[in-house]
């Protein structure tokens, strides 16, 4: 083969070149085969499915049906020794390091293929080439990279070979579920690492897709973006993609005098956008007053609960629990909210319960929490009393 390249580029070319390719397999994966294949959230033209499938097997030898069954076991075992790749269980820096290694075992083992694999492409070229022959995609990408430009081609080849497993395999699977931020509390330990999705596609906003697992767009705030749902929608404009299904809506029917069947409705399907009100709304602002007023002691232990009051009980440890009973037994008014925020959370968990009970119920906890004395509870109160359903919207 010749050594002089066919593209004989500049040091920052050669580095926009390769973040453009790293980039290219990193939608690969947030759109083909996690928005995609794993979840359904929309639709692709086969086209630019296969596109996808091709680009993923030169630069990754990831087949679509094992990255499907591993995800998917991932969310259905989530943060349990059964979860192929969760630092709680295995430790942060064994993810982080060694995600690739731990996904390859979790690949590897057929029933998990067959408990998680449906769905994904079953066709010719797949038993042919891609399943076949995983390893010559990345074979291929090689020689093309260092065709195109040169030795320093084989740098450009080594960082497209790390990125996915750094980044998909470490990065959002380890910190992901170790460290950042929280707009919700599902229960697991998912964090978004930061509110702007570009490196990883989207992905950084990990606790909105725990929370949301079968929506299109990752991003809830409209301070976040999320890169993967700016091309998605370019994609449905080009009518190469079709969105099936985003996050739920939260509406305020401001006209709206009493709890009704619709208000029901809209508590059950949004609950972790309204236990998320809740604790901007009523706990911390009842913590900050609590604060304000409270001496050293007092002070020390609402530090200490801080978090706690918010979290979902599955997630409290031994200690947890010890610090966050301590608090509610010290602090009267952190009490009654906590208590509230259980009674709220305990409506959609009653599943045997009808629309006609749950109505009543939640009547019930409106007129207790208005008669509490607490204001920022009152105003929550009368505020769910305007919660109405509305479609998801692109």
């Amino acid at each position: 083969m010749s050594i002089f390249p066919v593209f004989d580029l500049p040091w920052w070319g050669i580095v926009l070149v390769t973040l453009g390719l790293t980039h290219i397999t990193i939608a690969s994966v947030t759109i083909y085969l996690h928005r995609h294949q794993a979840h359904r959230a929309l639709d692709l033209h086969p086209l630019l499915a296969h596109f996808f499938r091709f680009w993923l097997w030169l630069t990754t030898g990831m087949n679509t049906r094992a990255w499907v069954a591993v995800h998917r076991k991932h969310h259905a075992f989530v943060e349990s020794v059964d979860d192929p790749h969760s630092p709680q269980q295995v430790g942060i820096c064994k993810v982080l390091f060694e995600g690739t290694e731990l996904y390859k075992a979790e690949a590897a083992r057929e029933e998990t293929l067959e408990g998680f694999g449906h769905q994904t492409p079953d066709d010719w070229i797949e038993h042919h080439l891609y399943g076949r022959f995983q390893n010559t995609g990345v074979a291929l990408m090689f020689l093309l990279d260092l065709a195109l430009f040169g030795l320093i081609g084989i740098t450009v080849w080594a960082v497209q070979m790390i990125w996915i497993p750094f980044f998909a395999a470490g990065v959002i699977n380890g910190v992901g579920h170790w460290g950042g931020y929280r707009n919700f509390e599902p229960h697991d330990a998912s964090t978004n690492i930061v509110p702007w999705g570009i490196l990883i596609g989207g992905e950084e906003l990990h606790n909105n897709h725990h929370a949301f697992a079968s929506s299109a767009r990752f991003s809830c705030k409209w301070w976040e973006f999320d890169i993967g749902w700016l091309y998605i929608r370019l994609m449905s404009a080009l009518k190469l993609a079709q969105i099936r299904r985003l996050a739920p809506r939260l509406k305020l029917n401001l006209s709206k005098p009493e709890v009704d069947i619709d208000t029901v409705k809209a508590l059950v399907a949004n609950r972790l956008h309204i236990m998320s009100r809740y604790t901007r709304r009523v706990i911390r602002k009842v913590y900050v007053e609590e604060k304000a007023k409270a001496d050293e002691a007092g002070r020390r232990l609402l530090r200490q609960g801080r978090k706690l009051l918010s979290r979902s009980e599955s997630r409290l440890d031994l200690t947890a629990r010890q610090r966050l009973n301590t608090l509610l037994q010290e602090n009267a008014s952190m009490r009654v909210v906590y208590e509230f925020s259980q009674r709220l959370q305990s409506l959609w968990n009653e599943k045997a319960l009808s629309y006609e009970a749950l109505l009543q119920a939640l009547k019930e906890w409106c007129e207790q929490a208005e008669a509490s004395g607490i204001e920022a509870l009152r105003e929550f109160a009368r505020e769910v009393r305007m919660y109405t359903t509305l479609p998801a919207v692109a």
